[in-house]
């Protein structure tokens, strides 16, 4: 072998050296980085007529297993759903008191009402007395004000949902067009026949934030492009048209929707639109728009869409059952106690109360058993009882509050049915339990089922946070970095780089003692 030729070998195993440190930098200065894949320098013997002549260097590729990928993808989608129910749930189970039997009931709706019937009670062996009648009625508004505070609730925690799903549909569109811009310069350098590992671990890091956001798959194709679709299989564009002018990253296309201030009425339906109606998330290709909410589930934003859709809607519905029941029975019982402020309520018997607790005259803004939607925002203390407490018992008599005792307050199955059972429906929402139920029953139903709600959101999540951590390390094992396997191959591409290094300088001293010679 000539001094040539052995020059030309060192040399390329100093850049080949060279080239594997700066892949080994890289890894290590991303170690810690969400959904980077450790980098591997690819070096291939180089061979001239079948006789060694140095080192080629490759192209960079990625250590990954897809497969581990796309599961870590999807349980970030599942995890990141039920931390947001979990999180937006405990406000509500906050408010609505114990009925664990073994910490005791404190502060629910079935204690508010039963405060109510003690106070009743003691108005029987009391009628006349004014201490026994104001303790009857600020019982009765201390139910309504905590009916009223659990409606508020849900109405927050569902405009929370409303907020973040408008903010969440900007964040998914710039993770979108990231990832279409990123595959474009990988595609282009594809084409060349370039290292496109460090933009494909870019690529792969809002892929991953991505996948917290909504359930989603990612499908790379030969060209290097990622196909995103949701879990029904709507592929969701990266890449506007050459001739749409929207510049990327945009974080306001392909999706948009409207914020709006939402209502208790307020819904949303795919098929229908009406002055309550809810935005839907449209999806807009080449000018057309199209409505894929239904499309959008898991990760934040499906989370958010079922909160505002469904989960608080039913709650909203619950609430709304119980107290149209509440104030139907007290009155069917000849004590209109309660009523809503807002509009006049038509009852079983066919008595129709304006929000001052006066007789009224049926109208749209009548609350029915078949349009109670939003009456526990609404539901008071009739105003006629609290201006004037001894119309609780008229000349001391207690017959009226005897038969609320037995009656409205009763679970006999005369009491609890017919027009006496709470609605199971506000509009199309089931209340998901039978209305033929004391009022007692129907409190502690309703805080028990939303309860559950609520423990299965946080257990669910516990299971899933375990199935992440997992999974996380399983893709950390195969393809993230280990910092001590990386510093040990440092080590050893140092001593390589030493090596050659002392090969040149031996053949540059060689050159210099040959012409010295001539």
């Amino acid at each position: 072998m000539d001094l040539n030729s052995s020059l030309s070998i060192a040399t390329s195993g100093l850049e080949g050296t060279q080239y594997a440190l700066g892949v080994l930098s890289q890894n290590v200065s991303n170690a810690s980085t969400t959904g980077y894949v450790e980098e591997v320098a690819n070096l291939n013997s180089k061979d001239t007529t079948g006789t060694g002549s140095g080192v080629q260097i490759g192209l960079t590729t990625r250590n990954v297993n897809d497969a581990l990928e796309a599961g870590l993808y999807t349980q970030n989608a599942t995890v990141e759903a039920l931390t947001v129910k979990d999180n937006s749930l405990s406000a509500i189970t906050a408010l609505q008191g114990s009925t664990s039997s073994d910490s005791g009931s404190s502060a629910t709706l079935s204690d508010e009402l039963g405060n109510v019937s003690n106070a009743l009670t003691s108005l029987v062996s009391n009628p006349t007395d004014a201490t026994a009648q104001a303790t009857v009625i600020s019982d009765a508004e201390s139910l309504t004000s905590t009916v009223s505070t659990l409606s508020s609730a849900y109405q927050t925690q569902r405009q929370s949902a409303e907020d973040s799903i408008v903010t969440g549909v900007s964040s998914i569109n710039t993770d979108l067009t990231t990832i279409g811009s990123i595959s474009q310069q990988i595609m282009a350098l594809k084409v060349q026949g370039a290292s496109v590992a460090d933009l494909e671990n870019q690529r792969a890091s809002v892929m991953s934030d991505l996948s917290s956001k909504l359930s989603v798959t990612f499908t790379e194709t030969s060209k290097g492009d990622m196909l995103v679709k949701t879990d029904n299989g709507t592929q969701l564009p990266t890449e506007p048209d050459a001739s749409s002018g929207i510049e990327t990253p945009s974080s306001t296309w392909p999706l948009s929707t409207e914020s709006i201030t939402l209502s208790t009425a307020s819904a949303y339906s795919a098929s229908t639109s009406s002055t309550n109606g809810i935005p839907g998330i449209d999806l807009t290709i080449n000018g057309t728009a199209t409505d894929i909410t239904s499309s959008l589930t898991g990760g934040s934003l499906g989370a958010n869409i079922d909160l505002r859709d469904n989960v608080y809607p039913k709650m909203q519905a619950q609430l709304d059952s119980f107290s149209y029941a509440l104030a139907n029975r007290f009155q069917s019982s000849g004590l209109a106690l309660f009523t809503s402020s807002a509009n006049s309520m038509t009852f079983s018997g066919g008595t129709t109360l304006a929000s001052d607790g006066s007789i009224a005259t049926a109208d749209s803004n009548t609350v029915t058993s078949t349009n109670i939607t939003g009456l526990s925002s609404t539901l008071q203390v009739n105003p006629s009882f609290t201006d004037d407490t001894s119309l609780l018992a008229p000349d001391g008599s207690t017959t009226t509050v005897q038969k609320v005792l037995s009656t409205a307050l009763g679970s006999a199955s005369g009491d609890v049915s017919g027009d006496l059972a709470a609605p199971t429906s506000s509009g199309s929402i089931q209340v998901g339990y039978s209305g033929a139920s004391s009022l007692s029953s129907l409190a502690t139903t309703l805080t028990s089922t939303q309860a559950a709600v609520a423990a299965t959101a946080t257990s669910s999540l516990s299971t899933a946070t375990s199935v992440q951590t997992s999974l996380s390390t399983k893709v950390s094992n195969v393809s993230g970095v280990n910092v001590d396997n990386e510093m040990s191959n440092m080590i050893a591409l140092q001593n390589a780089y030493t090596a050659n290094a002392k090969v040149v300088t031996v053949v540059q001293t060689m050159w210099t003692a040959l012409l010295d010679a001539v």
